[in-house]
């Protein structure tokens, strides 16, 4: 009996396996050994930021708390020194992109778009752990709809928005980025919220709040990414607490072409790798010959057309 085919599709680009990795959860350098189908890049804004003070993280019974605040070199240093770089990964790769207004994600979609390393834009309007900006957008349809529409005409490549599930209706944000004209979608983001420092009994982390991420988020992801799905049609590169291939197959269920990995890669970064011949074995289990077999089967109306 021959092996499922693990390939996957997402707006016309065809990857190795469905496994990415979450923005920011990963070393470009460590991108191409680890098994992954493609590597998404940490979120890169205009200008250079250095985020937000330490403590950065703290671990939770069922995953962690992060206040990074977008760390990152800035827009020229990233395509001067790393987009380069990133060529020679040998699986495609997804820039993340954030900002404080249109015109920023608008500079930073035509620069990095351009470039041949890229094959497809992250639109991060989901962080968390900024003041304004990012999640700013992503909370409210009309400025979604509208960015996801400015930066289409800014690049050829697939834009796919990021979107938090911290919104009262995610459904109605993921249809406002298809009506921008977003190729697809991102979700979810981390979730609001903050550790105590047991001595002090202060915030622990320097921003404050920060994103919650890990196994405690995954029926929170699961929902998202099937009502967004259903809302939209849309492809969608779904994560939120995936450790296991089973975890992967819901995910694939609920509607996601791809699936993302973030915490767990922090203790297991090996993790990958060992997913697949499992990933083939449930894939078989289910009766299906191919990754895209699996995609949306949860849901019982959902069209053959509509699971790409």
């Amino acid at each position: 009996m021959s092996s499922p085919d693990l390939h996957a599709d997402l707006c016309g680009i065809r990857f190795g396996n469905p496994l990415v990795n979450g923005s920011g959860t990963l070393d470009a350098l460590a991108a191409g050994t680890l098994g992954l189908g493609a590597f998404v890049t940490k979120t890169v804004t205009l200008h250079p930021r250095e985020g937000n003070p330490p403590v950065r993280i703290a671990e939770t019974p069922a995953g962690m708390v992060n206040s990074i605040g977008l760390a990152n070199p800035g827009l020229d240093a990233f395509c001067a020194d790393h987009l380069p770089r990133l060529g020679e990964l040998g699986v495609p790769v997804i820039a993340s992109v954030g900002g404080w207004s249109p015109s920023e994600y608008a500079t930073a979609v035509a620069r990095i778009g351009a470039h041949p390393a890229v094959a497809a834009v992250e639109l991060n309007v989901s962080c968390p752990n900024v003041e304004s900006g990012c999640i700013a957008i992503g909370t409210d349809a009309g400025e979604t709809r509208a960015l996801v529409e400015r930066c289409r005409s800014e690049t050829d490549l697939p834009v796919l928005a990021k979107l938090s599930p911290s919104v009262s209706d995610v459904a109605a944000i993921a249809t406002a980025a298809a009506e921008g004209g977003a190729h697809g979608l991102v979700l979810i983001n981390t979730v609001r919220g903050i550790a105590i420092d047991r001595d002090r009994l202060r915030p622990l982390l320097g921003g404050g709040g920060g994103g919650l991420s890990g196994p405690a988020i995954k029926p929170i992801a699961l929902h998202a990414i099937f009502h967004a799905r259903a809302a939209t049609g849309l492809p969608i590169i779904g994560m939120g607490g995936v450790a296991s291939a089973q975890d992967c197959v819901e995910f694939l269920a609920a509607g996601a072409s791809l699936v993302g990995i973030g915490t767990s890669l922090f203790a297991d970064p090996g993790l990958p790798q060992r997913m697949l011949p499992e990933l083939g074995r449930l894939v078989r289990q289910h009766g299906a010959e191919t990754i895209e077999d699996l995609v949306g089967v949860a849901h019982p109306r959902l069209s053959s057309s509509t699971r790409a």
